[in-house]
């Protein structure tokens, strides 16, 4: 049925609680997993300091991110779980869209990712990747909902 499921990890515990999940459907449906970690080139704006030249921190955010899928790869395949990953940086995208090219472009039949189930004011100032993701798919997408935190308006 998902032949393969796309993943997109941050490192957070709730994209681990994705990740987890997208193994245990993996092994069930013997799908193949395609984990994507996209490095937000935008958030260069507000991160840039003197000390740390914009290159250099990106370079260290991509080599997080290698780092990042080589262990949630060799986490899936220890599972028996076939699965490959990407790092992906695109400044002219935001996350959400980079996982939807992504998603695209690898015929993922499902996307399985973490969302932390921020509410109120929370929500309208941080904004969703997930729940933009969710809107814009063409194939299923299944949240993984991690804690959820509520504002006390």
């Amino acid at each position: 049925m998902y032949s393969r499921i796309l993943v997109p990890i941050d490192g957070s515990p709730t994209s681990q609680r994705g990740l987890d999940e997208a193994i245990a459907l993996a092994a069930r449906l013997d799908s193949a997993l395609q984990l994507l970690n996209v490095v937000d080139a935008r958030l260069l704006i507000g991160e840039v300091s003197a000390s740390l030249p914009p290159d250099k921190l990106l370079e260290d955010w991509r080599a997080a991110g290698d780092r990042l899928v080589s262990a949630a790869v060799e986490r899936a395949r220890s599972k028996g779980v076939a699965a490959v990953g990407a790092v992906r940086c695109d400044p002219g995208l935001r996350v959400c869209d980079a996982i939807l090219q992504e998603a695209k472009n690898t015929d993922a039949s499902l996307i399985v990712m973490g969302t932390h189930g921020r509410r109120g004011l929370k929500r309208l100032a941080l904004g969703s990747d997930a729940e933009l993701v969710l809107r814009g798919s063409a194939v299923p997408v299944l949240l993984i909902r991690g804690g959820i935190t509520a504002d006390a308006d």
